[in-house]
């Protein structure tokens, strides 16, 4: 264990290879290309493929081919294995040098109304379908909010007109800024979701309090071109896909799970079909 630990930790302690890291730990559990990995990061294709080999020798990084494609993903049991080992070992006897034990199994949810915060880029249509959905669904259980990293000045027209079809109610939505929920005062959060791979690719600080996080992403409707019939059908396939997550989600018992049992629930619904 201690090879591993240490080629690990080695792997790394290096900002490139720390960076990809990190990207494919905030989109998982995609498996993503190793082209959008270079474009995202501005790595030379060189640089990526020596990051990536080194990564996948520590066993953080695992690859799969998808026909002609390679496709990279994070070993999150491995970066679990890590994580345990030194919060049990390096840490021992010493809990507040820790920012928590993963080894708990106790329920760490209590019993009260949680904070969900959904992403995308714009925060006029992915998220916002998200938002409505979730209040709908739970919001005996949930306070929802959701935000863009690059918000829209207004919403987009056929995603409004789809949630009035279905008879939502629209008139509280508006395009909100990522910021306002970073500043201090804002509501902290219990559960942070992005629902789309570009809001998941950027490289936000740590939220405060250490929120469960997921990466439930769908592709932007708002660049579906056509005629306006397909276009309302992309807005339709993923109001359909973010309604059968959300709903899977609302049903968890978040009150008797731990951090480690939801963690895994929220991974799994990523993988739904949509």
């Amino acid at each position: 264990m201690e090879k591993e630990v240490i080629s690990q930790l080695a792997s790394l302690a290096h900002e490139r290879r720390l960076s990809v890291f990190r990207l494919l730990m905030r989109r998982f559990p995609d498996a993503v290309a190793a082209g959008e990995l270079a474009q995202v990061l501005d790595l030379p294709p060189s640089s990526l493929s020596t990051c990536l080999s080194h990564l996948r020798q520590a066993r953080l990084v695992a690859q799969t081919r998808v026909g002609t494609s390679l496709l990279y993903s994070a070993d999150t049991q491995a970066a679990s294995r890590l994580v345990t080992y030194l919060a049990s070992d390096c840490c021992r006897g010493r809990p507040d040098l820790c920012l928590s034990n993963p080894q708990r199994t106790e329920p760490e949810m209590a019993i009260r109304k949680y904070n969900v915060l959904f992403i995308c880029t714009g925060n006029s249509a992915r998220s916002i379908f998200a938002e409505t959905l979730m209040r709908e669904m739970a919001e005996d259980r949930f306070d929802v909010y959701s935000a863009g990293t690059k918000p829209q000045s207004e919403l987009n027209p056929f995603a409004v007109e789809l949630l009035a079809s279905k008879g939502h109610d629209t008139s509280g939505l508006r395009a909100k800024n990522l910021e306002e929920f970073t500043r201090d005062g804002a509501v902290q959060m219990d559960f942070v979701f992005t629902v789309c791979d570009t809001a998941a690719n950027e490289d936000c600080p740590p939220w405060p309090g250490q929120p469960m996080t997921g990466h439930w992403g769908q592709a932007d409707p708002v660049k579906a071109t056509g005629t306006d019939a397909e276009k309302r059908l992309a807005f339709q396939q993923v109001y359909g896909a973010l309604k059968n997550r959300i709903r899977a989600f609302a049903a968890l018992p978040v009150e008797t799970l731990d951090r480690a049992s939801l963690q895994s629930e929220i991974d799994d619904i990523a993988k739904q079909e949509d």
